[in-house]
Protein backbone atom coordinates (compact mmCIF):
# COMPACT_ATOMS: atom_id res chain seq x y z
CA UNK A 1 0.00 0.00 0.00
CA UNK A 2 1.36 3.52 -0.90
CA UNK A 3 1.64 5.87 2.26
CA UNK A 4 -0.10 8.36 0.76
CA UNK A 5 -3.23 5.86 1.07
CA UNK A 6 -2.44 5.41 4.68
CA UNK A 7 -2.28 9.06 5.47
CA UNK A 8 -4.79 10.36 3.13
CA UNK A 9 -7.07 11.47 6.41
CA UNK A 10 -4.51 12.42 8.49
CA UNK A 11 -3.12 15.59 9.42
CA UNK A 12 0.81 15.13 9.04
CA UNK A 13 4.27 16.80 7.78
CA UNK A 14 6.95 14.88 6.66
CA UNK A 15 10.14 16.13 8.47
CA UNK A 16 12.10 13.50 5.75
CA UNK A 17 11.49 11.03 3.13
CA UNK A 18 8.49 10.84 0.75
CA UNK A 19 6.24 8.45 -0.65
CA UNK A 20 7.24 5.06 -0.57
CA UNK A 21 5.01 1.33 -0.30
CA UNK A 22 4.60 -0.06 3.08
CA UNK A 23 4.47 -3.58 3.10
CA UNK A 24 3.82 -4.27 7.01
CA UNK A 25 2.10 -2.34 9.52
CA UNK A 26 3.79 -2.14 13.42
CA UNK A 27 3.70 -0.58 16.79
CA UNK A 28 5.72 -2.92 18.63
CA UNK A 29 9.51 -2.56 17.64
CA UNK A 30 9.91 -6.00 18.00
CA UNK A 31 7.96 -7.26 15.58
CA UNK A 32 9.26 -4.82 12.72
CA UNK A 33 9.98 -6.30 9.81
CA UNK A 34 11.05 -4.56 6.45
CA UNK A 35 9.15 -2.26 4.43
CA UNK A 36 7.15 -1.45 7.81
CA UNK A 37 5.46 1.53 8.62
CA UNK A 38 6.27 1.62 12.46
CA UNK A 39 4.19 4.00 14.80
CA UNK A 40 5.86 5.68 17.92
CA UNK A 41 3.78 4.75 20.60
CA UNK A 42 4.50 6.70 23.98
CA UNK A 43 3.27 4.35 26.63
CA UNK A 44 3.24 4.13 31.32
CA UNK A 45 6.62 2.16 30.82
CA UNK A 46 8.34 2.39 27.20
CA UNK A 47 8.30 5.12 24.50
CA UNK A 48 8.39 3.98 20.68
CA UNK A 49 9.92 6.73 20.01
CA UNK A 50 13.57 5.99 21.62
CA UNK A 51 13.31 2.42 19.33
CA UNK A 52 13.21 4.89 16.29
CA UNK A 53 17.20 4.17 15.09
CA UNK A 54 16.38 0.40 16.20
CA UNK A 55 13.61 0.04 13.69
CA UNK A 56 15.13 1.67 10.95
CA UNK A 57 17.98 -0.59 11.59
CA UNK A 58 15.55 -3.04 10.86
CA UNK A 59 14.27 -1.82 7.66
CA UNK A 60 11.14 0.16 8.47
CA UNK A 61 9.91 2.06 5.11
CA UNK A 62 8.43 5.00 7.75
CA UNK A 63 8.17 6.11 10.86
CA UNK A 64 5.37 7.68 12.42
CA UNK A 65 6.01 10.25 15.27
CA UNK A 66 4.61 13.08 17.24
CA UNK A 67 7.91 14.64 18.15
CA UNK A 68 11.13 14.98 16.23
CA UNK A 69 13.44 12.18 16.61
CA UNK A 70 16.12 13.08 13.54
CA UNK A 71 19.09 14.08 16.35
CA UNK A 72 18.72 10.69 17.68
CA UNK A 73 18.86 8.33 14.61
CA UNK A 74 21.95 7.01 14.22
CA UNK A 75 21.26 4.38 11.19
CA UNK A 76 21.44 5.63 7.71
CA UNK A 77 18.49 5.54 6.34
CA UNK A 78 16.28 6.74 3.56
CA UNK A 79 12.82 6.26 5.64
CA UNK A 80 10.11 8.64 5.04
CA UNK A 81 9.79 10.18 8.68
CA UNK A 82 6.46 11.60 9.28
CA UNK A 83 5.29 13.79 12.48
CA UNK A 84 1.54 13.92 13.78
CA UNK A 85 0.07 15.77 16.85
CA UNK A 86 -0.66 12.48 18.82
CA UNK A 87 0.55 8.94 17.52
CA UNK A 88 -1.82 6.85 19.08
CA UNK A 89 -4.82 8.74 17.27
CA UNK A 90 -2.47 8.72 14.22
CA UNK A 91 -2.50 4.50 15.04
CA UNK A 92 -5.91 4.59 14.59
CA UNK A 93 -6.53 6.19 12.09
CA UNK A 94 -3.83 4.81 9.86
CA UNK A 95 -5.18 1.20 10.97
CA UNK A 96 -8.64 1.89 9.64
CA UNK A 97 -7.01 3.17 6.38
CA UNK A 98 -4.98 -0.04 6.66
CA UNK A 99 -8.00 -2.43 6.78
CA UNK A 100 -9.90 -0.41 4.15
CA UNK A 101 -12.31 1.26 6.77
CA UNK A 102 -14.09 -1.63 8.08
CA UNK A 103 -16.18 0.16 10.83
CA UNK A 104 -17.98 2.06 7.58
CA UNK A 105 -19.25 -1.69 6.53
CA UNK A 106 -20.88 -2.24 9.70
CA UNK A 107 -23.29 -0.93 12.35
CA UNK A 108 -21.22 -0.03 15.16
CA UNK A 109 -22.62 -0.16 18.55
CA UNK A 110 -20.21 1.30 21.69
CA UNK A 111 -21.28 1.39 25.45
CA UNK A 112 -19.85 3.18 27.68
CA UNK A 113 -20.15 3.49 31.54
CA UNK A 114 -18.87 2.50 34.93
CA UNK A 115 -20.79 -0.68 35.12
CA UNK A 116 -23.33 -3.07 32.94
CA UNK A 117 -21.44 -2.64 29.95
CA UNK A 118 -20.70 -6.42 29.76
CA UNK A 119 -23.96 -7.27 30.27
CA UNK A 120 -25.90 -5.20 28.50
CA UNK A 121 -23.52 -6.22 25.06
CA UNK A 122 -24.24 -9.87 25.60
CA UNK A 123 -28.20 -8.65 25.92
CA UNK A 124 -28.02 -6.90 22.31
CA UNK A 125 -25.95 -9.39 20.57
CA UNK A 126 -28.24 -12.18 21.97
CA UNK A 127 -31.07 -10.28 20.79
CA UNK A 128 -30.51 -9.20 17.52
CA UNK A 129 -28.92 -12.38 16.66
CA UNK A 130 -32.58 -13.90 17.60
CA UNK A 131 -34.26 -11.50 15.11
CA UNK A 132 -31.62 -12.69 12.72
CA UNK A 133 -29.34 -10.18 12.69
CA UNK A 134 -25.39 -11.27 12.85
CA UNK A 135 -23.81 -9.14 15.11
CA UNK A 136 -20.36 -9.26 16.45
CA UNK A 137 -18.79 -8.48 19.85
CA UNK A 138 -15.93 -6.76 21.02
CA UNK A 139 -15.79 -6.84 25.63
CA UNK A 140 -14.09 -7.56 28.69
CA UNK A 141 -14.66 -11.78 28.26
CA UNK A 142 -14.11 -12.10 24.66
CA UNK A 143 -14.27 -11.06 21.39
CA UNK A 144 -16.90 -13.18 19.08
CA UNK A 145 -16.66 -12.79 15.53
CA UNK A 146 -19.37 -15.61 14.31
CA UNK A 147 -18.39 -18.64 16.03
CA UNK A 148 -15.42 -17.64 17.35
CA UNK A 149 -14.37 -16.80 20.87
CA UNK A 150 -11.60 -14.95 21.30
CA UNK A 151 -10.13 -14.26 25.44
CA UNK A 152 -10.03 -10.59 26.12
CA UNK A 153 -6.66 -8.69 27.02
CA UNK A 154 -8.04 -5.35 27.40
CA UNK A 155 -11.80 -4.30 27.69
CA UNK A 156 -11.18 -1.98 24.92
CA UNK A 157 -8.76 -3.81 22.55
CA UNK A 158 -5.80 -1.17 21.22
CA UNK A 159 -6.85 0.55 18.00
CA UNK A 160 -5.02 -1.75 15.16
CA UNK A 161 -6.94 -4.95 17.05
CA UNK A 162 -9.86 -3.35 16.88
CA UNK A 163 -9.80 -2.30 13.20
CA UNK A 164 -8.75 -5.80 12.63
CA UNK A 165 -11.03 -7.33 14.24
CA UNK A 166 -14.17 -5.33 12.42
CA UNK A 167 -12.36 -6.44 8.86
CA UNK A 168 -12.86 -9.75 10.16
CA UNK A 169 -16.43 -9.63 11.06
CA UNK A 170 -17.23 -8.03 7.28
CA UNK A 171 -15.41 -10.64 5.92
CA UNK A 172 -17.17 -13.12 8.51
CA UNK A 173 -20.98 -11.75 6.83
CA UNK A 174 -21.47 -9.73 10.08
CA UNK A 175 -23.43 -6.46 9.69
CA UNK A 176 -23.43 -5.17 13.35
CA UNK A 177 -20.73 -5.13 16.19
CA UNK A 178 -21.53 -3.80 19.85
CA UNK A 179 -18.55 -3.28 21.89
CA UNK A 180 -17.41 -2.54 25.29
CA UNK A 181 -15.45 1.06 25.44
CA UNK A 182 -13.77 2.22 28.55
CA UNK A 183 -12.82 5.11 29.51
CA UNK A 184 -8.80 4.35 29.03
CA UNK A 185 -9.97 3.23 25.36
CA UNK A 186 -11.36 6.34 24.67
CA UNK A 187 -8.44 8.33 26.38
CA UNK A 188 -5.85 6.43 24.32
CA UNK A 189 -7.87 6.42 21.12
CA UNK A 190 -8.60 2.96 20.89
CA UNK A 191 -11.56 3.75 19.03
CA UNK A 192 -9.79 6.47 17.19
CA UNK A 193 -10.38 6.47 13.35
CA UNK A 194 -14.28 6.11 12.93
CA UNK A 195 -17.52 7.44 13.78
CA UNK A 196 -19.84 4.85 15.78
CA UNK A 197 -23.27 4.75 14.57
CA UNK A 198 -24.50 4.63 17.90
CA UNK A 199 -23.22 5.64 21.49
CA UNK A 200 -24.55 4.28 24.35
CA UNK A 201 -24.38 5.63 28.61
CA UNK A 202 -25.14 3.48 31.35
CA UNK A 203 -23.98 5.08 34.53
CA UNK A 204 -21.46 6.89 36.07
CA UNK A 205 -19.43 6.14 39.44
CA UNK A 206 -16.08 6.79 40.86
CA UNK A 207 -13.81 4.01 39.65
CA UNK A 208 -10.57 3.61 37.71
CA UNK A 209 -8.86 6.61 39.15
CA UNK A 210 -5.17 5.97 40.30
CA UNK A 211 -1.77 5.67 38.79
CA UNK A 212 -1.75 4.96 34.63
CA UNK A 213 -5.28 4.96 34.93
CA UNK A 214 -7.13 8.54 35.68
CA UNK A 215 -5.72 11.19 37.62
CA UNK A 216 -9.11 12.37 39.17
CA UNK A 217 -12.80 11.89 38.89
CA UNK A 218 -13.70 14.62 36.41
CA UNK A 219 -10.37 13.05 34.01
CA UNK A 220 -12.30 9.95 34.22
CA UNK A 221 -15.95 11.47 33.52
CA UNK A 222 -14.49 13.70 30.58
CA UNK A 223 -12.62 10.27 28.83
CA UNK A 224 -16.50 8.81 29.02
CA UNK A 225 -17.63 11.69 27.27
CA UNK A 226 -15.45 11.44 24.12
CA UNK A 227 -18.09 8.85 22.99
CA UNK A 228 -20.59 11.35 22.43
CA UNK A 229 -18.84 13.13 20.28
CA UNK A 230 -17.77 10.58 18.19
CA UNK A 231 -21.11 8.96 17.80
CA UNK A 232 -24.24 9.98 15.34
CA UNK A 233 -26.97 8.71 17.89
CA UNK A 234 -26.54 8.75 21.74
CA UNK A 235 -28.32 6.63 24.25
CA UNK A 236 -28.55 7.92 27.74
CA UNK A 237 -29.82 6.39 30.92
CA UNK A 238 -31.56 9.74 32.11
CA UNK A 239 -32.27 8.23 35.19
CA UNK A 240 -28.04 8.45 36.26
CA UNK A 241 -26.93 11.82 37.61
CA UNK A 242 -23.72 11.38 35.00
CA UNK A 243 -26.36 11.37 31.97
CA UNK A 244 -26.81 15.37 32.16
CA UNK A 245 -22.53 15.23 32.19
CA UNK A 246 -22.32 12.85 29.09
CA UNK A 247 -24.95 15.34 27.26
CA UNK A 248 -23.60 18.37 28.18
CA UNK A 249 -21.27 18.95 25.15
CA UNK A 250 -22.49 16.12 23.04
CA UNK A 251 -22.44 16.46 19.43
CA UNK A 252 -24.88 13.70 18.35
CA UNK A 253 -28.59 13.13 18.04
CA UNK A 254 -29.60 12.32 21.80
CA UNK A 255 -32.34 9.80 23.08
CA UNK A 256 -33.15 9.01 26.43
CA UNK A 257 -34.14 5.55 28.50
CA UNK A 258 -34.81 5.23 32.36
CA UNK A 259 -38.15 5.59 34.94
CA UNK A 260 -38.09 9.00 34.66
CA UNK A 261 -41.58 10.15 33.04
CA UNK A 262 -39.34 12.34 30.50
CA UNK A 263 -37.26 9.07 28.77
CA UNK A 264 -37.85 8.19 25.32
CA UNK A 265 -37.93 4.92 26.30
CA UNK A 266 -39.83 4.12 29.89
CA UNK A 267 -39.86 1.18 32.15
CA UNK A 268 -42.49 1.30 34.97
CA UNK A 269 -43.82 -1.48 37.60
CA UNK A 270 -40.77 -2.77 38.55
CA UNK A 271 -41.23 -6.15 40.42
CA UNK A 272 -38.24 -8.27 41.75
CA UNK A 273 -38.56 -12.03 41.94
CA UNK A 274 -37.54 -15.09 43.30
CA UNK A 275 -39.09 -18.51 42.36
CA UNK A 276 -37.65 -21.84 41.82
CA UNK A 277 -34.17 -21.23 41.81
CA UNK A 278 -34.42 -18.06 39.49
CA UNK A 279 -33.73 -14.47 40.67
CA UNK A 280 -35.11 -12.23 38.54
CA UNK A 281 -36.70 -8.96 37.71
CA UNK A 282 -40.05 -8.09 35.58
CA UNK A 283 -41.38 -4.40 34.62
CA UNK A 284 -43.15 -2.99 31.85
CA UNK A 285 -42.23 -0.96 28.92
CA UNK A 286 -44.93 1.86 29.06
CA UNK A 287 -46.16 2.51 26.01
CA UNK A 288 -50.03 2.63 24.33
CA UNK A 289 -49.71 -1.05 24.23
CA UNK A 290 -47.67 -1.70 27.55
CA UNK A 291 -45.39 -4.58 26.81
CA UNK A 292 -44.12 -6.69 30.14
CA UNK A 293 -40.33 -7.79 30.21
CA UNK A 294 -38.76 -10.77 32.36
CA UNK A 295 -35.33 -10.61 32.59
CA UNK A 296 -34.16 -13.89 34.91
CA UNK A 297 -30.96 -11.34 35.85
CA UNK A 298 -31.06 -10.29 39.49
CA UNK A 299 -30.86 -6.84 40.22
CA UNK A 300 -32.53 -3.55 39.78
CA UNK A 301 -29.86 -2.88 37.14
CA UNK A 302 -31.15 -5.48 35.29
CA UNK A 303 -33.66 -3.73 34.40
CA UNK A 304 -31.20 -0.88 33.36
CA UNK A 305 -29.28 -3.21 31.08
CA UNK A 306 -32.39 -5.05 29.82
CA UNK A 307 -33.70 -1.34 29.22
CA UNK A 308 -31.18 0.02 27.30
CA UNK A 309 -30.73 -3.00 25.21
CA UNK A 310 -34.14 -2.36 24.09
CA UNK A 311 -33.15 1.21 23.62
CA UNK A 312 -30.61 0.26 20.80
CA UNK A 313 -32.12 -2.93 19.05
CA UNK A 314 -35.74 -1.27 18.52
CA UNK A 315 -33.32 0.98 15.88
CA UNK A 316 -33.60 -2.43 14.10
CA UNK A 317 -36.25 -5.03 14.90
CA UNK A 318 -39.89 -4.04 13.94
CA UNK A 319 -41.36 -6.02 16.49
CA UNK A 320 -39.99 -5.10 20.14
CA UNK A 321 -41.32 -8.29 21.42
CA UNK A 322 -38.71 -10.46 19.43
CA UNK A 323 -36.65 -8.53 21.52
CA UNK A 324 -38.41 -8.94 24.84
CA UNK A 325 -38.92 -12.56 24.63
CA UNK A 326 -34.84 -12.80 23.52
CA UNK A 327 -34.16 -11.08 26.62
CA UNK A 328 -35.70 -13.67 28.99
CA UNK A 329 -33.17 -16.26 28.54
CA UNK A 330 -30.13 -13.94 28.43
CA UNK A 331 -27.16 -15.29 30.53
CA UNK A 332 -23.82 -13.54 30.67
CA UNK A 333 -20.98 -15.45 31.70
CA UNK A 334 -19.82 -14.60 35.37
CA UNK A 335 -22.17 -11.54 35.48
CA UNK A 336 -24.85 -12.14 37.83
CA UNK A 337 -24.91 -15.69 36.44
CA UNK A 338 -27.60 -18.06 37.66
CA UNK A 339 -26.37 -21.48 38.25
CA UNK A 340 -29.15 -23.97 38.32
CA UNK A 341 -28.82 -26.83 41.64
CA UNK A 342 -32.38 -26.46 43.05
CA UNK A 343 -35.09 -24.76 43.38
CA UNK A 344 -35.13 -24.07 46.99
CA UNK A 345 -32.32 -21.69 47.16
CA UNK A 346 -30.48 -19.60 44.57
CA UNK A 347 -26.50 -20.12 43.34
CA UNK A 348 -25.10 -17.28 41.39
CA UNK A 349 -21.13 -16.96 40.43
CA UNK A 350 -20.03 -13.02 40.03
CA UNK A 351 -17.00 -11.19 38.95
CA UNK A 352 -17.14 -8.69 41.74
CA UNK A 353 -14.04 -8.79 42.92
CA UNK A 354 -13.42 -5.28 44.62
CA UNK A 355 -15.38 -3.61 47.42
CA UNK A 356 -17.57 -1.24 45.33
CA UNK A 357 -18.66 -4.23 42.66
CA UNK A 358 -19.18 -6.61 46.00
CA UNK A 359 -21.01 -3.87 47.75
CA UNK A 360 -23.47 -3.33 44.39
CA UNK A 361 -24.23 -6.83 44.17
CA UNK A 362 -24.78 -7.53 48.04
CA UNK A 363 -27.04 -4.60 48.23
CA UNK A 364 -29.02 -5.59 44.94
CA UNK A 365 -29.49 -9.00 46.06
CA UNK A 366 -30.60 -7.73 49.41
CA UNK A 367 -33.44 -6.15 47.95
CA UNK A 368 -35.12 -9.54 47.14
CA UNK A 369 -35.30 -10.70 51.07
CA UNK A 370 -33.37 -13.31 50.64
CA UNK A 371 -33.09 -16.21 53.91
CA UNK A 372 -29.91 -15.29 53.82
CA UNK A 373 -27.14 -13.88 51.68
CA UNK A 374 -24.06 -16.45 51.87
CA UNK A 375 -20.95 -14.67 50.05
CA UNK A 376 -18.03 -16.76 49.14
CA UNK A 377 -15.05 -14.69 47.78
CA UNK A 378 -11.33 -14.82 48.28
CA UNK A 379 -8.63 -11.63 46.75
CA UNK A 380 -5.75 -11.75 44.11
CA UNK A 381 -2.39 -11.87 45.71
CA UNK A 382 0.53 -9.69 44.02
CA UNK A 383 -2.86 -7.16 44.47
CA UNK A 384 -3.58 -4.18 46.72
CA UNK A 385 -3.60 -5.40 50.69
CA UNK A 386 -6.45 -2.59 50.86
CA UNK A 387 -8.73 -4.50 48.47
CA UNK A 388 -8.82 -7.28 51.03
CA UNK A 389 -9.72 -5.11 53.80
CA UNK A 390 -12.45 -3.25 52.21
CA UNK A 391 -13.83 -6.51 50.51
CA UNK A 392 -13.94 -8.75 53.97
CA UNK A 393 -15.90 -5.51 55.93
CA UNK A 394 -18.10 -5.49 52.85
CA UNK A 395 -19.13 -9.07 52.56
CA UNK A 396 -19.94 -9.11 56.74
CA UNK A 397 -21.70 -6.28 56.56
CA UNK A 398 -24.08 -7.18 54.28
CA UNK A 399 -24.51 -11.13 53.77
CA UNK A 400 -25.31 -13.27 56.42
CA UNK A 401 -22.50 -14.98 56.22
CA UNK A 402 -19.70 -14.86 54.51
CA UNK A 403 -16.93 -18.09 53.44
CA UNK A 404 -13.62 -16.64 52.90
CA UNK A 405 -11.45 -18.62 50.25
CA UNK A 406 -8.62 -18.75 48.12
CA UNK A 407 -8.76 -16.92 44.89
CA UNK A 408 -5.88 -16.23 42.89
CA UNK A 409 -3.22 -16.27 44.77
CA UNK A 410 -0.61 -16.02 42.28
CA UNK A 411 3.28 -15.52 44.11
CA UNK A 412 1.36 -14.65 47.67
CA UNK A 413 0.86 -17.77 50.33
CA UNK A 414 -3.76 -18.40 50.17
CA UNK A 415 -3.33 -17.93 53.91
CA UNK A 416 -1.65 -14.55 54.26
CA UNK A 417 -3.87 -13.50 51.94
CA UNK A 418 -6.67 -14.96 54.06
CA UNK A 419 -5.22 -13.22 57.23
CA UNK A 420 -6.00 -9.71 55.41
CA UNK A 421 -9.34 -10.32 54.14
CA UNK A 422 -10.35 -11.53 57.65
CA UNK A 423 -9.27 -7.71 59.18
CA UNK A 424 -12.07 -6.32 56.89
CA UNK A 425 -14.44 -9.23 58.42
CA UNK A 426 -13.78 -8.67 61.87
CA UNK A 427 -14.42 -5.29 61.60
CA UNK A 428 -18.04 -5.66 59.74
CA UNK A 429 -18.63 -8.14 62.44
CA UNK A 430 -20.90 -10.67 60.69
CA UNK A 431 -20.42 -14.46 60.95
CA UNK A 432 -17.71 -16.15 58.49
CA UNK A 433 -15.42 -18.66 58.27
CA UNK A 434 -12.56 -20.38 56.38
CA UNK A 435 -12.29 -22.81 54.06
CA UNK A 436 -9.08 -21.97 51.82
CA UNK A 437 -9.72 -24.20 49.05
CA UNK A 438 -12.08 -22.78 46.96
CA UNK A 439 -13.81 -26.68 45.36
CA UNK A 440 -14.34 -27.19 49.31
CA UNK A 441 -15.68 -23.99 49.76
CA UNK A 442 -18.40 -24.16 47.52
CA UNK A 443 -19.14 -27.31 48.44
CA UNK A 444 -19.89 -26.41 52.14
CA UNK A 445 -21.49 -23.41 50.89
CA UNK A 446 -24.06 -26.12 48.68
CA UNK A 447 -23.98 -28.39 51.20
CA UNK A 448 -25.28 -26.25 54.33
CA UNK A 449 -27.72 -23.79 51.83
CA UNK A 450 -31.18 -23.15 53.46
CA UNK A 451 -34.61 -22.98 51.46
CA UNK A 452 -34.40 -19.27 50.31
CA UNK A 453 -30.74 -19.05 50.69
CA UNK A 454 -29.07 -17.01 47.47
CA UNK A 455 -25.05 -18.24 47.35
CA UNK A 456 -23.34 -15.45 45.75
CA UNK A 457 -19.58 -16.84 44.47
CA UNK A 458 -18.00 -14.20 43.64
CA UNK A 459 -14.73 -12.75 43.01
CA UNK A 460 -13.90 -14.90 38.92
CA UNK A 461 -16.73 -14.67 37.58
CA UNK A 462 -15.89 -15.45 33.56
CA UNK A 463 -12.22 -16.69 34.63
CA UNK A 464 -12.40 -20.37 34.10
CA UNK A 465 -8.59 -20.56 35.86
CA UNK A 466 -6.92 -20.00 39.06
CA UNK A 467 -3.15 -18.92 39.15
CA UNK A 468 -0.84 -20.49 41.83
CA UNK A 469 2.59 -20.21 42.12
CA UNK A 470 3.13 -18.31 38.47
CA UNK A 471 0.58 -21.62 37.38
CA UNK A 472 -3.10 -21.63 36.24
CA UNK A 473 -4.79 -24.15 36.72
CA UNK A 474 -7.61 -25.12 35.39
CA UNK A 475 -10.89 -23.98 37.48
CA UNK A 476 -14.30 -22.60 37.22
CA UNK A 477 -16.71 -21.25 39.77
CA UNK A 478 -19.35 -22.51 37.75
CA UNK A 479 -18.18 -26.17 36.48
CA UNK A 480 -17.34 -26.97 40.16
CA UNK A 481 -21.19 -25.73 41.13
CA UNK A 482 -22.66 -28.43 38.46
CA UNK A 483 -19.90 -30.92 39.73
CA UNK A 484 -20.52 -30.71 43.01
CA UNK A 485 -24.90 -30.37 42.64
CA UNK A 486 -24.73 -33.41 39.99
CA UNK A 487 -22.51 -35.39 42.93
CA UNK A 488 -24.25 -34.40 46.37
CA UNK A 489 -27.37 -33.21 44.90
CA UNK A 490 -29.27 -35.34 47.25
CA UNK A 491 -28.18 -33.10 49.83
CA UNK A 492 -30.37 -30.21 48.90
CA UNK A 493 -33.05 -31.41 46.49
Amino acid sequence: MKLSKLLERINYTVLEGGECEITGFSYDSRKVKTGDIFVCIKGAVFDGHDKADEVLMKGASCIVVEKDVRDDILTNSDATIVLVDDTRLALAQLSAAWFGYPAEKLITIGITGTKGKTTTTYMVKNALEACDIKCGLIGTIETIIGNEKIPAVNTTPESFVVQETFAKMVEAGITHVVMEVSSQGLMLHRVGGFTFDFGVFTNLEKDHIGPNEHKDFDDYANCKAMLFKQCKVGIFNVDDDGALRMMKDATCKVETFGTNKGADLRAKDMELFQEKGIVGIRYKIAARKDYPVVVNVPGKFSLYNSLCAIAICKHFVKDITEVITALRTVSVKGRSELVPVSDKFSVMVDYAHNAMSLESLLTAIREYNPKRIVCLFGCGGNRSRDRRFEMGEVSSRLADFTIVTSDNPRNEEPSAIIDDILVGVKRGGGEHMVIEDRKEAIGYALQFAKEGDIVIVAGKGHEDYQEIKGVKHHFDDREVIEELAKTDSKLWV
